[in-house]
Order: structure tokens, then C-alpha cells, then sequence
């Protein structure tokens, strides 16, 4: 709604801050706005398996990154001397 008018408004509510910025830049210019790459998604990227649009990793997979990690540091700190 318009507030001025009461009237029901056709434009999209108003932006603030960096979306305003580039909203009236891309409005002067009348380019379009680029479409983002999802960078795990981009044919360069070596070591990364791509996945469906929403899937996501286990939480299991990374409690055990953890266990793993601290039990090498604490295997590693057994080797100090001193302690």
C-alpha cells in the first residue's frame, strides 16, 4: 500500500542500505542483474563432490572429524615431555 495514497502499490517495497545502492545503479545503467555462481558448483574446483540443489552433510561426519582431530592432538601431546 501506498502510505501517501492509501492505494495498493504495484512497486516492490523499498530497499535500504547496499540493496538500495545497487538497485539505483542497475536501474541508470538498465543491466541486468548477474546471476550468482554457486562456487562448489564451478567445473574448476578440484576436491569437492557436488552435490544435489539442498542436500547437505551428515552432522555424523563431523562429530567424527572431531573425535578424530582431538584424539590425534591428544596422541601428540603424549609426546611432550614434561607433562
Amino acid at each position: 500500500m501506498d502510505v501517501r495514497s492509501g492505494a495498493p502499490s504495484s512497486e516492490p517495497p523499498a530497499h535500504t542500505g547496499a540493496h538500495a545502492v545497487v538497485a539505483d545503479a542497475l536501474s541508470r545503467t538498465g543491466s541486468h542483474p548477474k546471476i550468482e555462481v554457486d562456487p562448489a558448483r564451478r567445473p574448476d574446483v578440484l576436491f569437492r563432490k557436488r552435490k544435489e540443489e539442498g542436500e547437505v552433510v551428515s552432522a555424523w561426519w563431523m562429530i567424527g572429524a572431531f573425535v578424530v582431530v582431538s584424539g590425534v592432538a591428544i596422541v601428540l601431546f603424549r609426546f611432550i615431555p614434561g607433562g
